[in-house]
């Protein structure tokens, strides 16, 4: 090799020299875009994606108060159900066929409203026969009036005749035997009128039965028969006769009866201030009573019976609920359970530097709103749910779940509900 190849391989090449710093330059560009990504991401602002960003999607909750403050603490707590002491199901008097029907599930009735009209043509058929026998002893009546007269007047002449030794004694005393003879006539046949009278009223009655009324007034829970079926005041078998029209509920008179152990009965006393809690609806206590306690132990599961009424008529109260009962201690509501009436989701409620907040949103319409952050004070948990004592307002809508990770003060969200 001469000496110019060997000085050639010696020779720097500066146009490879400025290409090794191209990868430098772009390991910065992608540190400041990275940068700039992570600064947007800190402080929830889209900087990357642009303003138009899709809002957060946020299930929402209303705010409501419970019914009532509840005096004391609970001493005893215990399980039950709803009952209705006054609860029927309206049969017929007599075996008919169901004609008409007039009611439904869930309508409200009246005492002595009409549900259900039977056959009747055969009842009616027998008043009218009653009602024409009763005419008939009536016309009686008159004939045998007519005869008395008659009988009276030869009675007259036939003792005018015999003070004028005229007639015998003997035709003296049969005119006077055919008048009394028709005077008890007379008093068996309005005996008659009296019995036809009552044996049409209680025809009338009959016809009358075939018109079902209702007994009291309440709610109708169940329809047992339709137009064209066979009732029975008494189960005819086979399950071709119905034994009912409906069954009536009084729901003013629903309370709750509970099986309290025997070991915890002494801590229970007439009049005793209780609160009942709905399975169906945990978040609304109910103010109730203690109305009196079932002197009977049940020896199968040494328990005993209590009778409890509830303060006010509350809708949502339904037969065969199930309830959950706490005993309370006698006394007047201190001021804290006075005002602690807000009950929501533990969820609901986070913790931020000692503070308790919630998220208030504001709805825009549209399935749309926003979010602030505010600062409440919780009492004391009941199950699932956390008293709000303040900060809060009954109307208000929070946002189920306060722990949302994306969710800043101010920021708009879609209300899922």
């Amino acid at each position: 090799m001469d000496k110019k190849a060997l000085l050639n391989e010696l020779k720097i090449d500066r146009d490879d020299a400025s290409g090794g710093r191209k990868p430098l330059k772009w390991l910065v560009a992608i540190a400041v875009v990275g940068g700039i990504a992570f600064v947007g991401w800190a402080f929830g602002r889209p900087y990357l994606a642009g303003t138009d960003a899709a809002a957060a999607e946020v299930r929402t909750l209303l705010v409501r108060t419970s019914s009532a403050a509840t005096p004391g603490g609970s001493v005893l707590d215990a399980t039950g159900y709803v009952v209705a002491r006054r609860q029927a199901t309206v049969s017929a008097k007599t075996t008919g066929k169901v004609m008409e029907v007039l009611i439904e599930e869930g309508m409200t009735v009246e005492e002595g409203q009409l549900l259900a009209v039977l056959d009747a043509s055969i009842p009616e058929a027998r008043l009218a026969l009653f009602e024409s026998q009763l005419a008939s002893a009536r016309a009686l009546v008159d004939e045998i009036g007519v005869d008395i007269r008659q009988a009276a007047l030869d009675y007259s002449r036939t003792k005018d005749l015999a003070e004028r030794d005229l007639a015998s004694q003997a035709e003296l005393d049969r005119a006077r035997l055919v008048l009394q003879g028709l005077q008890a006539r007379l008093k068996r046949t309005e005996r008659d009128i009296e019995v036809a009278g009552r044996s049409l009223a209680v025809q009338r009655r009959e016809v009358d039965d075939m018109q079902i009324r209702a007994p009291f007034g309440g709610v109708v829970i169940a329809k047992a028969a339709q137009p064209g079926e066979m009732i029975s005041p008494i189960s005819a078998g086979g399950g071709f006769t119905r034994t009912g029209i409906c069954t009536i509920v009084d729901m003013d008179s629903l309370e709750v009866e509970v099986d309290v152990n025997e070991a915890y009965i002494n801590r229970v006393y007439p009049d005793q201030p209780v609160t009942v809690t709905l399975n169906a609806y945990p978040d609304f206590p109910i103010p109730a009573a203690v109305i009196a306690t079932i002197p009977a132990a049940d020896r199968n599961k040494a328990t005993v019976r209590v009778r409890i009424a509830f303060r006010d008529r509350d809708p949502r109260v339904l037969p065969d609920m199930g309830v959950r009962v706490a005993f309370l201690e006698e006394g007047e509501p201190t001021e804290e359970r006075a005002t602690a009436k807000i009950l929501v989701p533990r969820a609901a409620v986070a913790s931020a530097e000692g503070a308790r907040y919630v998220w208030v949103v504001s709805d825009l319409g549209d399935g749309r709103g926003t979010v602030a952050r505010r600062t409440v004070v919780v009492g004391r948990s009941e199950g699932s749910r956390i008293q709000v004592t303040a900060g809060l307002s009954d109307g208000e809508r929070i946002v189920a779940a306060a722990l949302e990770p994306t969710l800043r003060d101010g920021d708009e969200i879609n209300l899922i509900n």
